[in-house]
């Protein structure tokens, strides 16, 4: 659900300013938005490489970190890719087309059934990116709590459509979108919690691409809307900068090594740089304090010796 919540804003001089409307997405009751800690995500995505046994250690390891929830991508793979594509030559693990390399990629409902079931053990909340109108229908059948769509979908309407009719809390990244595809696409979701996060779809994504500012730009445009930050770069900086600027989900790859076979392992960060960057956020939310000018308390030593034992100094 969506709460629409009130801030109230006080003038310099301290009488009562204007009310700004804000809403809050609720997921797994878990409230995100203005006031709350951000809500990182790790997405492992495909970075599991069809084992299951290794989306359990990435599970554990977004745990470890300190993420909030584990993302993975659900695709049917003869809806997502033509015949010819499919039939097209590709050496892979599991075997010499891109079918065969797609489908080994991909976990049926019995392998899901056991990473929901681990993921309950552990308590971390688990959910997965739509890809194709199937896929939605398994986000109904495991009653996952949120659904995200991709940066490729932003445009398609049947798995938008699809997505609305779950009336639950939706994700939407906005890579390689304008401002026209993404108000057609949040006008289609009307009615339902949504959360645009800024994303570019290059992997790994230069720094010069990332255009954060984008933060802003949302944040004006859709005042009523959650906001936050898929990332792919190399590095965590940027990702922190996102935080700065009012991103409230963070989204960024996982993998157990970078150097692993698969497409996204180069533009992903590994267990111990994930809870660096968890630790990192959490420190700069309490950086941020509440932004009133006033004496602090730690100063109070200092404004004696500082200010109150200089003679010159008056009783101000």
């Amino acid at each position: 659900m969506h709460r629409t919540t009130i801030e109230w804003v006080r003038n310099p001089d301290g009488s009562p300013g204007y009310t700004v409307n804000r809403r809050r997405m609720n997921v797994a009751g878990r409230e995100i938005g203005p006031g709350q800690p951000v809500w990182c995500v790790a997405e492992l995505g495909i970075n599991h490489n069809g084992d299951l046994a290794t989306a359990k250690r990435l599970i554990m390891s977004a745990k470890a970190a300190g993420c909030d929830a584990v993302k993975f991508q659900k695709r049917t793979i003869d809806l997502c890719y033509s015949a010819s594509v499919l039939a097209a030559p590709c050496a892979s693990p599991w075997g010499q087309t891109v079918r065969a390399q797609k489908e080994g990629l991909e976990f049926d409902d019995e392998a899901y059934q056991e990473i929901a079931a681990y993921c309950a053990a552990i308590a971390i909340p688990w959910f997965v990116s739509v890809w194709d109108v199937e896929a939605v229908r398994f986000v109904e059948r495991f009653h996952l709590p949120v659904v995200k769509i991709p940066s490729a979908l932003v445009t398609h309407r049947p798995v938008l459509q699809a997505v609305r009719a779950l009336a639950r809390p939706v994700i939407m990244s906005i890579g390689m979108s304008g401002l026209s595809e993404i108000e057609s696409a949040v006008a289609l979701l009307e009615g339902v919690p949504l959360a645009l996060l800024v994303c570019t779809a290059a992997y790994p994504c230069p720094i010069e691409e990332l255009h954060l500012s984008r933060l802003h730009t949302l944040r004006r445009l859709f005042p009523t809307l959650t906001y936050g930050y898929s990332g792919h770069e190399v590095g965590l900086c940027s990702t922190l900068v996102a935080v700065a600027h009012g991103a409230q989900i963070i989204e960024r790859h996982l993998t157990l090594d970078r150097s692993m076979s698969g497409s996204d392992q180069a533009a992903s960060v590994e267990p111990h740089a994930m809870a660096k960057l968890v630790r990192e956020i959490r420190d700069a939310e309490l950086a941020m304090g509440n932004g009133r000018l006033e004496r602090r308390a730690c100063e109070e030593k200092s404004w004696r010796k500082l200010r109150q034992e200089r003679p010159e100094c008056g009783t101000e």
